[in-house]
């Protein structure tokens, strides 16, 4: 048969009836008229009841997942809040603890402080420690009065366990105070057990940051334990404070005098409050002046 001959077009068997751009019309129209008419009149209410009352249960369930993951993320995230929040208090608290600590640790170091102040008669005034000296080869510290102050060169300097140093440098605001255990301070001091006078040196050697009793004789009745205070016969340190106490002590048989090693009582490393006394010496009334000798030419008539 001729290719011309056929008939191009689909049988009827295979028609689909409308065509595509009349059901868009139709639906389009339909979907217009269902809008307006829901709007006026509400016609889709019922039918919206009944299919979300339908769906309910299904979107309970689907919303459980959701929900759980979510109220973990946020239990997590509440307890991580909180265990941020424990951490930041517990540090404050370890922080106004350690503060009460030191806190009663001044306190109590004031009132030492006051006590050994009343059993002189020497008048004083309280200062705190600054900063330790720059030099690092001395053992000195600088406190908060001066001049200005009225603290002046030479002034004993007192913590609450006993003498701590010596008023070396003044300056308008501030002092500088030698610590009895420098190389270069001597301070004369007293066995209260035996009354025997002696002079305590600092030492700068293997035992630093302690003192040294020198030039003491091998025979002499000196003890580990034995208490040295202030003799006073230096014109500066009232008699009585403490000074320091004997560490040990070593006698040797090619040597005439024996070595002899103190720890200082008072907190040569450590003290934050100290007092600074007047010198003794300046309470001692000046010498009178010498009277003048009478000249030759004023002798009396003999008679």
């Amino acid at each position: 048969m001729p290719l011309g001959t056929l008939d191009r077009n689909p049988p009827p068997f295979f028609r689909q009836g409308a065509s595509a751009l009349s059901k868009l019309m139709v639906f389009s129209a339909l979907a217009l008229f269902l809008m307006v008419a829901d709007t006026r009149f509400a016609l889709t209410q019922p039918l919206r009841m009944a299919v979300a009352t339908a769906l309910y249960p299904v979107q309970w369930l689907v919303m459980r997942p959701v929900l759980w993951s979510a109220s973990a993320g946020a239990y997590f995230e509440s307890l991580q809040a909180a265990q941020e929040a424990a951490q930041q208090k517990l540090g404050l608290l370890s922080q106004r603890a350690n503060q009460v600590e030191q806190l009663m640790l001044e306190n109590s170091r004031l009132r030492k402080l006051l006590v050994l102040r009343e059993r002189f008669a020497a008048t004083g005034q309280a200062a705190q420690v600054l900063y330790d000296a720059a030099d690092p080869y001395t053992r000195k510290v600088v406190i908060d009065k001066g001049l200005l102050s009225g603290v002046s060169a030479g002034s004993p300097v007192l913590d609450e366990s006993g003498v701590l140093g010596q008023v070396t440098r003044v300056y308008p605001l501030v002092s500088e105070v030698t610590l009895v255990t420098d190389r270069d301070q001597a301070i004369p001091v007293l066995n209260a057990r035996t009354g025997a006078r002696a002079v305590a040196f600092g030492d700068p050697g293997a035992h630093a940051g302690a003192l040294e009793l020198r030039f003491m004789a091998a025979n002499a009745d000196v003890q580990a334990g034995d208490l040295l205070t202030t003799s006073g016969v230096d014109g500066v340190y009232p008699p009585g404070l403490p000074v320091a106490r004997v560490e040990k002590v070593e006698r040797r048989v090619e040597s005439a005098f024996a070595r002899i090693y103190c720890t200082p009582v008072a907190l040569a490393a450590g003290a934050a409050h100290v007092m600074v006394l007047q010198p003794i010496s300046s309470q001692i009334p000046a010498l009178p002046e010498p009277e003048a000798a009478p000249e030759p030419g004023k002798k009396g008539k003999s008679k």
